[in-house]
């Protein structure tokens, strides 16, 4: 199976587990937040399905199974580039929510609502669905029996048609150099916010080096700006390694199909890093949210519980 679906089954677990949680909408968050938090772990929930469970491990250990017809692999094929993107662009669009929250008080109060953020999440689901269409006719059979065709091989005008490698820069660029380049644009200018803000109400109030006095406002922006920071963060550092490696070879020109061994180890190194962001957000909202944590075990709980509870009718 390997390290990488391996972690991508845990984070199906996970995923799953964090949907619910979150959905249940008791860990003190605003409704706008839940959903993008909601919205994200499901891309990731898809992403993990279609990329690990049809393509991965069906296509690999079940050949010639249903899924294996040239449509319906080229359905998936488009399934998992669209959840892919989901999953970077929610975390774009929760970065720009947290931004605004924390920077833009005037306009918090119209664009941080749960009304905006459905309509923000779907509009982007439906544009990138439609964005990654063309990935179906990317593909054609490697053989066709009983006139039915089998396989999906990428056509060899992939490569060389202007079309289709225009097609390939624009996906590229979309997902992930510009979600980068928002990402980090947003969070300097949180950042910058934040200092500023903290100086100036530090002096409006009258706080001098010896006082410790708290402050409930800059402690509801910190508690936002650690979610939003860890988990943009994360995105970051793993995603980084891909970035890189697209980089690579498109400024030597190298092709992908002659690699050296440490190019091809460097290039699934960076694969694995990135399907390993599709299960991290949980374990981060379980650091940076006690909350999250009191659902959590709550959640773990209730089984236990139940199964003593019926034990106890049962004997008495």
């Amino acid at each position: 199976m390997g390290l990488d679906a391996g972690y991508r089954y845990g984070g199906r677990e996970v995923n799953l587990l964090a949907i619910g949680i979150l959905s249940w909408g008791k860990c003190g968050l605003s409704t706008c937040t839940n959903r993008y938090l909601v919205a994200m772990a499901m891309a990731d929930l898809l992403s993990i399905i279609t990329d690990v469970i049809l393509w991965r491990i069906i296509f690999n250990n079940f050949p010639g199974t249903f899924l294996d017809i040239t449509p319906v692999c080229s359905i998936i094929a488009v399934l998992l580039c669209a959840a892919t993107d989901c999953s970077v662009w929610f975390t774009v669009v929760f970065s720009i929510d947290r931004f605004v929250a924390i920077c833009c008080q005037k306009l918090k109060t119209k664009y941080c609502t749960g009304k905006t953020a459905t309509v923000i999440l779907t509009t982007t689901c439906i544009l990138l669905c439609l964005e990654n269409v063309p990935f179906y006719f990317a593909y054609e059979p490697a053989e066709i029996i009983g006139n039915i065709p089998w396989g999906c091989n990428v056509k060899p005008t992939w490569f060389t048609e202007p079309g289709w490698v225009g097609f390939s820069w624009f996906g590229t660029v979309l997902t992930p150099l510009l979600p980068f380049i928002v990402i980090l644009f947003c969070n300097a200018l949180t950042v910058r916010h934040i200092l500023v803000a903290s100086r100036v109400r530090k002096g409006l109030r009258g706080q001098s080096k010896g006082e410790n006095r708290s402050d409930p406002e800059m402690q509801s922006r910190k508690k936002s700006a650690i979610l939003l920071f860890t988990i943009s963060g994360s995105f970051i550092l793993l995603w980084l390694l891909n970035v890189i490696e697209f980089i690579y070879y498109t400024v030597t020109g190298t092709d992908i199909g002659h690699y050296s061994d440490s190019e091809h180890i460097f290039r699934q190194v960076g694969w694995m890093l990135r399907n390993v962001s599709c299960c991290t957000n949980t374990f981060i909202y379980v650091a940076t949210q006690s909350k999250f944590r009191q659902q959590l075990k709550s959640a773990v709980k209730y089984p236990v519980i139940s199964i003593v509870q019926l034990l106890n009718k049962q004997i008495n």
